[in-house]
C-alpha cells in the first residue's frame, strides 16, 4: 500500500498541536488524532505512516512491546 500524501504531515501536526512529544503506541496516537477530528483506518496504519518516517530520521522508533514512536528533533 502506498503512503498517501500527508497523512505524516497531519500526524506530526496534531500531536504538535496537542503538545505532546513523549514517546506514544500507534493506538495513543490514533486515539489522539481521533480526539482532534483526524480519521486513520487504524492504529496499524499509522504505524505503518510512522515506521516509513523512520527510514528518513524523522521518526525513532523504540522498539519495546508495544513499540513506541518519537519525533526527532533535527535541530538538536
Amino acid at each position: 500500500m502506498r503512503l498517501r500524501r500527508g497523512e505524516f504531515e497531519r500526524i506530526r501536526s496534531v500531536l504538535e498541536k496537542a503538545e505532546l512529544d513523549q514517546p506514544m503506541t500507534a493506538r495513543e496516537i490514533l486515539q489522539v488524532l481521533e480526539e482532534h477530528g483526524e480519521e486513520f483506518d487504524s492504529a496499524h496504519r499509522v504505524a505503518t505512516v510512522l515506521g516509513r518516517q523512520a527510514q528518513t530520521g524523522e521518526i525513532e522508533v523504540i522498539r519495546d512491546q508495544p513499540y513506541r514512536y518519537r519525533f526527532v528533533d533535527k535541530n538538536s
